[in-house]
């Protein structure tokens, strides 16, 4: 029988356990732009709602049967759960992938929580509020991209897409699922591997009082294992590994891990890997590796912020790699995990970035719009080799003649780093840093000889070129990272790109290689991105269009991108 149920992949394989239920499909669905859902009994249990949406994708767009492309400000989702007294001997759990960007959880018609914020998974125990038999799960969104407390990413603002903005999401847009645990179990495990003596140090928290064993395998075959008696809340394990075998770019070589605690077990995975920065090289496993990334801002024709197939996130990757890319900065938006789990199984990098757009951050209380959401990013994303570097800011522009907040991004950049003290944090790409292990930069210049004339001083040992040297110093040692360029325009349909439209292809393909010459073969620079993968609505700069065609014979972006580069083993 053919499955139905869309996305229905375990939406998060790093931390698997067997008894689960994936509840994406259709479920009923409300329009609350009044926001008086509540005042109107729509939390009963026995209030119907008015139509009908397909979770996980957000009511904008065509995959999700409502296609609503104006504002939406408050909405209503409910459906009925079939629950078992044998589910009810232990905890059930209801997990949401991402619900942008506030909601309020009801089940049976009681209010069970709420949980603030666009773009992290989060989750309710709601055994208490069940029964054995037919339940009811009514969740309220409320959303509002104008104001300037909640970060909206590239969502616009203004009723149409406009500029670098594009159609809004709101409510459910992952993957909703039921988890079923014994009363001990596994709450969170942060992996430490150690690539060159062999080892994995767990650290993790566990309720209850129970026996722990980790078992880690190498295609099949047991290479190491740990245990420990009567755990009881925070627990730290070290696993010494038979084998050898390091995730390197384009070979994503994962150890399959199993944590067994009393009658709980997690299936998970890890990988030997480590980054670091050292003067101006970007070190994978402590060999200089050039970052060839290109700007993935993870939009689709019929999902929007939702990939219609899973199948269609590995192609993104895909498609990146086969012209010449060995990674992406996640752009103002957090991935879903399964992207994450498709770029470790590929060896592909990626920078973990943050939807900070929107948040008005010359304001200091803004903070709270921040901070929390991104705890939890930087958390829920620790364990996966594929990202090598957090990037909570982007574009701290100016805010009706205010400066940045600085403290706010030296706030955030420390908190990282007091999280995350293994990867790289660049507090704000492109400008204007505080504070940051990077000084990267965003140069759209189009034209090859003078873009090369720019960097001279720089390979010279002087400061790199900088449009914002007034507001932002760059400190020697710092390597240097070029995290946006190029963006050459190549559109249909009146939509735009940076620095005037090629007339020929040959045209496009000389600026191109000319541009990125200059990069590839300074001494001094340690990596570049690409402005970008993919059309999206009216900005037509991608290397391929939005319905990913690609603009170009892929082998030809490839033999430019994929050369060797001047600073690189």
């Amino acid at each position: 029988m053919m499955n139905t149920i869309p996305r229905a992949q375990h939406p998060r394989p790093q931390w698997k356990r067997e008894s689960w239920q994936n509840l994406n499909g259709t479920w009923q669905f409300e329009i609350d732009n009044g926001r008086s859902g509540i005042a109107r009994g729509y939390s009963a249990k026995e209030h119907a709602l008015a139509g009908e949406i397909t979770v996980p994708f957000c009511p904008q767009s065509k995959l999700s049967g409502v296609e609503y492309k104006d504002f939406i400000l408050g909405a209503w989702y409910r459906r009925t759960v079939e629950i078992t007294e044998e589910q009810l001997a232990g905890r059930v759990v209801l997990h949401f992938g991402a619900v942008d960007h506030d909601c309020v959880l009801f089940v049976n018609g009681n209010r069970v929580g709420a949980h603030g914020g666009g773009y992290v998974a989060f989750s309710f125990e709601i055994t208490p509020y069940l029964t054995p038999g037919e339940n009811i799960l009514t969740l309220y969104v409320t959303d509002d991209e104008r104001d300037p407390m909640i970060p909206r990413g590239k969502q616009s603002e203004e009723y149409h897409s406009h500029g670098c903005d594009y159609t809004r999401t709101t409510g459910i847009w992952q993957t909703v699922w039921l988890e079923f645990t014994p009363k001990s179990y596994l709450a969170e495990a942060h992996y430490y591997p150690d690539e060159k003596n062999g080892t994995l140090t767990i650290r993790g928290t566990a309720v209850g009082c129970e026996d722990l064993t980790v078992t880690a395998f190498f295609e099949g075959k047991e290479v190491g294992s740990a245990a420990a008696e009567g755990v009881q809340g925070a627990f730290a394990l070290v696993v010494p590994l038979s084998e050898i075998h390091l995730w390197e770019v384009g070979a994503g070589r994962l150890y399959d891990l199993q944590i067994c605690y009393g009658g709980d077990a997690v299936e998970s995975y890890f990988a030997l890997r480590s980054v670091a920065f050292a003067g101006d090289n970007f070190l994978l496993n402590g060999k200089s590796v050039f970052m060839r990334m290109v700007l993935d801002q993870g939009f689709y024709p019929d999902g929007i912020y939702t990939a219609p197939t899973d199948e269609a996130l590995l192609g993104d990757i895909l498609l990146s790699k086969a012209l010449g890319f060995n990674g992406a900065r996640l752009h103002e938006k957090v991935f879903e995990e399964r992207f994450l789990y498709h770029c470790d199984r590929e060896g592909y990098l990626v920078w973990g970035e943050y939807p900070n757009w929107g948040l008005d951050h010359s304001r200091p209380e803004s903070i709270y719009g921040i901070l929390p959401e991104w705890i939890a990013e930087v958390k829920r994303d620790f364990n996966h080799p594929s990202v090598i570097g957090w990037c909570p800011f982007n574009e701290t522009w100016d805010q009706a003649g205010r400066k940045q907040y600085d403290d706010l991004l030296a706030l955030v950049y420390h908190t990282t780093k007091a999280i995350d003290p293994t990867r790289p944090c660049i507090d704000t790409s492109g400008n204007f840093h505080v504070v940051t292990d990077v000084y990267d930069l965003h140069d759209y210049l189009g034209d090859p000889v003078a873009l090369r004339e720019r960097y001279v001083e720089f390979e010279n040992g002087g400061a790199p070129a900088d449009n914002f040297a007034t507001r932002q110093h760059y400190t020697p040692g710092l390597p240097v990272f070029i995290s946006e360029c190029g963006g050459i325009g190549w559109a249909v349909n009146n939509g735009w790109g940076y620095g005037g439209i090629p007339q020929t292809e040959e045209d496009f393909l000389n600026r191109l290689k000319g541009c990125m010459d200059v990069f590839l073969d300074h001494p001094r620079i340690c990596g570049l991105c690409y402005t970008q993968l993919t059309d999206i609505e009216q900005e037509q700069n991608g290397l391929y269009t939005y319905d990913r065609t690609p603009k170009f014979p892929p082998e030809k972006i490839h033999a430019i991108f994929a050369r060797k580069a001047k600073n690189e083993d």
